[in-house]
């Protein structure tokens, strides 16, 4: 009778299906299959995504049926299918209560379109590949597709499988049509080897994990919408360095997860796309698990595209190194807002910390041509090798040129345990308004050869300036009274000239200055007060004329390093003094 019911569909499935073809067939070569792998392992080709459209299985969903016009490739029991041959296959229609399953030991690839798919099942994986050497599916063209797993699982093996649509086979999603998964048992989708994802526009609700690659993570291009119980994507596998990683070339990317947004164990690669991602309920939030934005045990590498970060605990994390190049970054955090065991290092880049408990951590970190603003309950920048000693632990923070503005409401400005070498740029410190934290703090030298320097801090014995290894002159005005918050400071050579006018964000009793203007032997005039008609950025003025001020003293640098009035007290300790005096 099935035979019978097989034969009599066929023809009219095929009448149906050919007659709109091109809708759903893509091209050869129709993903694009083509992008800079830049790690080795990927298993892709570009033959991967061609279709021989003479050569198709047909496969039509009708609830609690399921009729196919090649018996030979696949079996039927009730609402499941199994294929079991490396065919291509065409799937359309809806399974109120059942299951797709991949399982064939065939060498070639299976390939299956989804052309307008709705599968539930309620005891398992809704698509579950359980066996074969590599599974793409496309998405046809404007069809809508969906995905949703059952709460309760009947029939696992060492808790497998977990997911809406779970791979124990390298597979690979593309096409331009959309797919709806929803795993109301653990993840969304999940592959125990490498997944490939380009085009496709894919929406996850997920009560754990959104999209996992257990071996290789791998973004194309697409349109990304994922709410996950745990983490957003994650790549997981920790038995080589080769694997465990996630690449993004390009897409845009909505995540918002209970853990973290992106996780994997080797290394996480952005080139290019949007991401907003939003970990643990976001930077007012508390998290007792991991809840980091984008965290990786080796590398987090961002060369490229938009990045927006809400997180409750780190925003940028890695155990190793971080790299941002030629990226944007705007971070929210509940903890650091980027972190890095080892190197941080930016360039040609743009990060944006509107909050954080500690803005940017690491044991050396480098900033080249980059724009740096951060706001910080602690430290701004800390440069550390996490011991938290109070004598040189060989850390560093070195900013080679760019624009940096630290707003340190609770802890130093620029701190490091280590030695701080500024060679170029401008650097705005606001720091502290209470001891014993200070605008600059650091244990070894703080060697200044260019750029513009302006730190704000408190007044006390921890207060330190640039130390006299620098080769551009220095100056630490501890004024004798504390300045109110946006006070000017204005500083003119011996013509009268604006060198520059400097409004700190909070009360501060002391200021450390550095700029190419100073000379040996010229004469200066620090005015309080009063106003400036130059547009400030920052609090930092290059240009207008002031009134209002009231000259304050005036100075003649004899040294590199001049100190104008005296401690008003508090801090002390070891490398507690200002260096060079």
């Amino acid at each position: 009778m099935q035979k019978i019911w097989i034969i009599v569909l066929t023809a009219i499935l095929l009448f149906q299906i050919n007659a709109c073809e091109e809708n759903y067939i893509p091209d050869d070569n129709g993903g694009s299959g083509t992008g800079s792998l830049i790690l080795d392992g990927i298993n892709e080709d570009a033959d991967d995504y061609d279709i021989d459209s003479t050569k198709l299985v047909h496969i039509q969903l009708n609830d609690d049926e399921i009729s196919i016009d090649s018996a030979a490739t696949a079996t039927i029991d009730g609402s499941t299918i199994t294929l079991i041959s490396a065919r291509t296959y065409v799937i359309s229609g809806n399974l109120a209560d059942g299951q797709l399953i991949v399982n064939t030991d065939d060498e070639e690839d299976v390939k299956i379109i989804l052309n307008g798919v709705n599968i539930t099942s309620s005891y398992s994986s809704a698509l579950f590949i359980e066996d074969a050497s590599k599974v793409i599916i496309y998405l046809a063209e404007n069809s809508n597709n969906y995905l949703t797993d059952g709460a309760t699982y009947k029939d696992q093996t060492d808790g497998e499988p977990n997911a809406a649509l779970f791979s124990k086979a390298d597979l690979s999603i593309y096409g331009t049509g959309s797919l709806k998964v929803t795993g109301n048992y653990a993840d969304g989708i999940s592959g125990k080897d490498g997944l490939i994802i380009q085009e496709a526009t894919i929406t996850i609700d997920a009560e754990d994990d959104g999209i996992r690659g257990k071996d290789y993570l791998y973004f194309y291009s697409g349109n990304f919408t994922i709410n996950a119980g745990g983490d957003g994507l994650k790549s997981d596998n920790a038995l080589s360095a080769d694997i465990g990683y996630i690449t993004i070339e390009s897409g845009e990317f909505t995540v918002v997860s209970k853990g973290d947004a992106l996780s994997a164990y080797s290394q996480v690669e952005i080139l290019d796309g949007s991401l907003d991602l939003t970990a643990g309920g976001g930077s007012s939030s508390y998290s007792n698990g991991s809840a980091k934005g984008i965290k990786a045990d080796t590398k987090v590498i961002l060369r490229g595209g938009e990045c927006t970060i809400n997180s409750a605990d780190d925003a940028l994390h890695s155990n190793q190194d971080v790299v941002v190049e030629k990226a944007s970054v705007e971070i929210s955090s509940g903890d650091d807002g980027v972190h890095a065991d080892a190197s941080l290092t930016l360039t040609d880049c743009e990060i944006i910390i509107n909050q954080s408990y500690e803005g940017i951590e690491s044991k050396q970190i480098t900033v080249n041509q980059s724009t740096v603003k951060i706001i910080s309950s602690d430290d701004g920048f800390n440069a550390t090798a996490g011991a938290g000693t109070e004598s040189n632990d060989g850390s560093s923070l070195t900013i080679n040129s760019g624009y940096i503005c630290v707003n340190a409401s609770g802890g130093d400005a620029l701190d490091a345990n280590g030695s701080i070498y500024i060679n170029g740029g401008t650097v705005l410190a606001h720091g502290p308004s209470s001891n014993p934290e200070v605008g600059l703090d650091y244990n070894g030298i703080c060697k200044v050869t260019g750029g513009v320097l302006l730190v704000s801090g408190t007044n006390s014995n921890m207060a330190q300036a640039p130390g006299t290894t620098s080769t551009q002159y220095s100056v630490l005005v501890r004024f004798s009274s504390t300045q109110s918050a946006n006070t000017l400071v204005h500083l003119e050579d011996e013509d009268g000239n604006m060198i520059f006018s400097y409004a700190p964000v909070r009360q501060f009793g002391a200021l450390a200055f550095s700029c190419p203007e100073l000379a040996k032997g010229d004469t200066y005039a620090i005015y309080l007060g009063g106003t400036c008609s130059g547009t400030a950025t920052d609090g930092y003025y290059v240009d207008g004329t002031c009134s209002g001020s009231e000259l304050y003293d005036d100075f003649t640098i004899s040294g590199m390093v001049t100190t104008l009035g005296s401690a008003s007290g508090g801090g002390g300790g070891p490398g507690g003094f200002p260096g060079g005096f």
